[in-house]
């Protein structure tokens, strides 16, 4: 599989009141995570390198690493100076990949143990014994065998990472980040994240009405699903896996609500808040903001005592909060 900078709109709405609000998702370095982190506007859900299996991991980092996209010259400032070229720029990319090998070495020590893995074995066999041996029930007591969530961190610099968004203001990011000044992976990112909202055409929703991403009509003609609820659910799980998928690779309704079910009651609450129903001002005074999003709602805002569920020890108990306009709305106005 060939991991590469991507950005595709998941879903795309616009309020009553005429508030857009999309979710996108976004594959770009791992490294810049802790950059695109500093948006707060921005809800959002990461594939977590605790998650991924080790061997699948290696294999990812083996077959498609991040490179650079430049490697330039150092100067003082945040900003590189010219990008390095010929002999020097294959010299650094070199120089890198020899990076990654060491750190892929390393971990297969983690996992197994130290010489398990002889310095002139090839890596890509090297994982083949690895992987063998892991499924082996009589494998070597004395291996470390250290967890994911330790080894697969030295990988880090060299991971493809993919994130759901979802915002109603994106002009900041917009800003600081599609911008000569910003570094060149984040600015990539940015720019086709920014060439996907644009292109897409938000569909109009009704009061009460929900956004929905990672659910399709498919979805709601299934027999597993009982009410509309049970589509936010669907949706909350999707977002938190982020994909269609189970880790198993199977798409089950099933599977997508009760990890929903298992998030809440464990206070994990940040998937809930990428599906979300319009509101508006129910007076002069009423804010149009709820939350990060402004004129909406998000299922999480929907859930009594959402800041701290355990402490409240109200779960799934949905608030009943007046998401339409009383007075001063103008419903059905058109998107800004």
């Amino acid at each position: 599989m060939t991991l590469d900078f991507q950005a595709r709109v998941l879903a795309d709405s616009v309020s009553p009141e005429g508030h857009r609000l999309t979710t996108l998702e976004a594959t770009f370095p791992r490294f810049i995570l802790a950059e695109f982190n500093t948006h707060r506007v921005f809800s959002r859900n990461s594939a977590s390198s605790r998650a991924i299996p080790v061997v699948k991991q290696l294999r990812r980092i083996l077959e498609s690493p991040f490179v650079p996209l430049e490697f330039g010259s150092n100067q003082p400032g945040m900003q590189a100076g010219p990008p390095l070229e010929g002999e020097a720029e294959a010299a650094a990319r070199a120089e890198w990949l020899a990076a990654r090998d060491d750190a892929v070495r390393h971990v297969l020590a983690l996992v197994t143990t130290p010489g398990f893995v002889g310095p002139e074995d090839e890596l890509p066999v090297a994982l083949e014994k690895v992987e063998a041996a892991i499924k082996d029930p009589e494998r070597p007591s004395e291996w470390l065998n250290v967890h994911k969530q330790i080894a697969n961190r030295l990988l880090e610099p060299f991971m493809w990472h993919t994130v759901i968004v979802t915002a109603t203001e994106w002009d900041n990011f917009w800003l600081l980040r599609d911008h000569p000044d910003a570094q060149p992976e984040i600015r990539r990112i940015a720019g086709l994240m920014r060439e996907a909202w644009s292109s897409s055409e938000p569909a109009r929703l009704a009061w009460g009405e929900w956004h929905l991403p990672l659910v399709d009509e498919s979805d709601r003609g299934s027999p597993e699903i009982a009410t509309e609820i049970d589509l936010v659910k669907v949706s909350a799980g999707r977002c938190a896996r982020v994909s269609y998928l189970t880790h198993a690779g199977k798409r089950d309704l099933a599977a997508d609500i009760e990890l929903h079910d298992q998030l809440v009651e464990s206070g994990h609450m940040s998937p809930l808040e990428h599906p979300a129903q319009p509101i508006g001002p129910s007076g002069a005074e009423s804010p149009v903001w709820r939350g990060n999003f402004k004129g909406w709602c998000a299922y999480r805002k929907r859930i009594r005592g959402e800041a701290n569920p355990l402490a409240q020890g109200t779960i799934f108990e949905l608030d009943d909060l007046e998401l339409k306009p009383r007075r001063g709305g103008s419903q059905g106005k058109a998107a800004a």
